[in-house]
C-alpha cells in the first residue's frame, strides 16, 4: 500500500443524519478539496489558516452545487494522520455524501482502504500499534467500562508499561553485548545476581499484565452466555426480558426454538453475549435434534451458563442430563415460574451451583438478584476505573506469553549455572515479542490484518 498519495472516504455512518463528513488526507488533500469547494467571497482552502473552518459549497466539475458545506483545514504535522487533512461537512444524506465523495475522487484522491487513516497515523509515528488498536475498541465499546479501558489504552497506559519492561531488557542486552564485544577490557560487569534480578523483575511485570487479560477480554468481547434448559422452561422469555423486546418466539408448544438466537445485552455493567438455545431433550424430530446438538456445543463453549429449571415441575431425566454436562462451568440456576410452590429439589441443584435464584420472567421476580450475581462474578469496574494497564487483546496476551516464556528460559539457564552471555538470544526473543504489541517488531501482514478490521473512513 502506498502512503504518499492522497486518500478520501466517508467517515460517518451511511444514511440520513445531521451531518456527513468526507475526510481527505495526504500531501494533495487541500489542493484536491479546493477543486470541489466554492466560496461566495472567493476564499480558497489553500489560503486558510490551519485548524479553521470555511463556509462554502461543494460543486461538481461543471460548477453546479451539490450541497452547502463547512470545510475544516488541518495542516501537517498536527493532524490525526500527521498529513494535511481536510474534512468536508455536508448535510447528512446518501445522495449529497455520495456525490461529494465522487467529486473528491474525481479530483485526484483515491478511496481509502479500511482503517487506512489510522494506519497512516501509526506508520507516520503519531501513535504506536497498541494505541491504534484502541481506536477501534473505543468505537466498538458497548459498556462504559470497556470504553474507559480503551481510552486509557489510547492515552498510552499499556504502551507505557510495555515500554518500561522492554527498556529494562534492552539495558540488560546492552550490558551483555559490551561483555561479548570487549571481553578483554577491564569492565565492571553486572553480577549474576543483579542480572538475574533484572530478568525476574521483567518476568513479574509481564505476569501481572497477563493476569489482567481474562478480565480485559470480558471488557472487550463480553461474556459468552448460554441459556439452557429442557423445552418450555422459559428460556426464550428470559432472552426477551433481558433484551427488552420480543426477540424470540414464545409459545406453550415444546420445541418451538429450533436454532440458537443470539443477542448482546448489558446487565449489571457486564456485557453478555446471550444465546437462547433449543430445549435439550431426547427427540426423534430430525430438525429439533440438530438444534439440540447445537445447544450442547454452545453450552460447552460458554463462559457462563444460565440453567433454567421449571418451578412447577420436579426435576426429570432431561434436567439431569443437562446438569451432568455442567461440571466445572460458571453456572447460575434460575428456578423459573416461581410464583407458587417450588417443586424441583434445590438440594440437587446446589450440586451444580451455589447461585440459585427463584425467578419469574412473567413478574420480573429475581431480575435484580440475577443482575447483582452477574456483576459480582464478572464485573471489571475496579480495573476499568484504574489507571493501570489492562490487556484486552488476544494478540497482546499471546505476545506477552511468548516474552514470558523466553525470560523463563533465561532464568532457568542462569540458575542452572550457564554463562550469562548464553542467555542473549532468550532476552532478544523476549524484547521482540514485546515489540509485536507496540509495533516495533510486528510483521507487515499482521499490521494489515489489524487495520483491515477497521471501518472505511477511520
Amino acid at each position: 500500500m502506498r502512503i504518499d498519495d492522497t486518500i478520501a472516504a466517508v467517515s460517518t455512518p451511511a444514511g440520513r443524519g445531521g451531518i456527513s463528513i468526507i475526510r481527505i488526507s495526504g500531501a494533495e488533500a487541500i489542493a484536491v478539496a479546493d477543486k470541489v469547494f466554492k466560496n461566495e467571497y472567493g476564499k480558497t482552502l489553500s489560503g486558510a489558516v490551519s485548524h479553521t473552518i470555511t463556509h462554502g459549497f461543494a460543486v461538481r466539475e461543471d460548477g453546479s452545487v451539490i450541497d452547502e458545506v463547512l470545510c475544516t483545514v488541518m495542516k501537517a504535522p498536527h493532524t490525526y494522520t500527521k498529513e494535511d487533512v481536510v474534512e468536508i461537512n455536508c448535510h447528512g444524506g446518501i445522495i449529497s455524501t455520495r456525490e461529494i465523495l465522487s467529486a473528491v475522487l474525481g479530483s485526484g484522491a483515491r478511496l481509502a482502504q479500511p482503517g487506512e487513516f489510522t494506519k497512516r497515523a501509526f506508520l507516520n509515528g503519531r501513535m504506536d500499534l497498541c494505541e491504534a488498536e484502541s481506536v477501534i475498541d473505543i468505537i466498538n465499546a458497548k459498556t462504559s467500562d470497556a470504553h474507559s479501558v480503551s481510552v486509557h489504552q489510547l492515552k498510552g497506559a499499556l504502551s507505557e508499561s510495555i515500554g518500561k519492561i522492554r527498556e529494562r531488557l534492552l539495558m540488560l542486552t546492552a550490558h551483555l553485548q559490551v561483555l561479548i564485544d570487549f571481553a578483554d577490557e577491564d569492565l565492571e560487569p553486572l553480577s549474576d545476581e543483579e542480572y538475574l534480578a533484572g530478568i525476574k523483575e521483567a518476568y513479574t511485570d509481564i505476569e501481572k499484565l497477563i493476569y489482567t487479560a481474562d478480565r480485559g477480554k470480558i471488557l472487550k468481547d463480553g461474556v459468552k452466555t448460554a441459556i439452557v434448559g429442557k423445552p418450555n422452561v422459559g428460556k426464550s422469555s428470559l432472552l426477551n426480558l433481558l433484551y427488552g423486546d420480543d426477540r424470540a418466539i414464545v409459545t406453550d408448544i415444546e420445541g418451538t426454538t429450533r436454532d440458537a438466537i443470539e443477542e448482546t445485552v448489558s446487565l449489571g455493567g457486564v456485557m453478555l453475549n446471550l444465546a437462547d438455545t433449543a430445549g435439550i431433550r431426547e427427540t426423534s424430530d430430525a430438525i429439533e435434534k440438530i438444534g439440540v446438538e447445537k445447544s450442547k456445543s454452545i453450552m460447552e463453549d460458554a463462559d457462563l451458563v444460565i440453567f433454567m429449571a421449571d418451578a412447577t415441575r420436579p426435576l426429570d431425566p432431561n434436567d439431569e442430563y443437562i446438569m451432568k454436562s455442567l461440571g466445572g462451568k460458571n453456572t447460575i440456576v434460575l428456578i423459573n415460574k416461581s410464583e407458587g410452590e417450588i417443586k424441583p429439589d434445590t438440594a440437587i441443584l446446589k450440586g451444580i451451583s451455589d447461585k440459585i435464584i427463584e425467578f419469574s420472567v412473567k413478574e420480573k421476580k429475581g431480575l435484580d438478584v440475577l443482575e447483582k450475581t452477574i456483576s459480582e462474578m464478572f464485573s471489571c469496574g475496579e480495573i476499568a476505573q484504574s489507571d493501570d494497564a489492562v490487556v484486552t487483546s488476544v494478540r497482546h496476551k499471546d505476545a506477552l506469553i511468548k516474552s514470558k516464556n523466553a525470560l523463563k528460559s533465561a532464568i532457568e539457564a542462569i540458575e542452572s549455572g550457564i554463562e550469562l552471555n548464553m542467555t542473549f538470544i532468550d532476552i532478544e526473543n523476549a524484547i521482540s515479542a514485546l515489540g509485536e504489541i507496540t509495533g516495533q517488531t510486528v510483521a507487515e501482514e499482521i499490521v494489515d490484518k489489524i487495520f483491515h478490521s477497521f471501518c472505511v473512513g477511520k
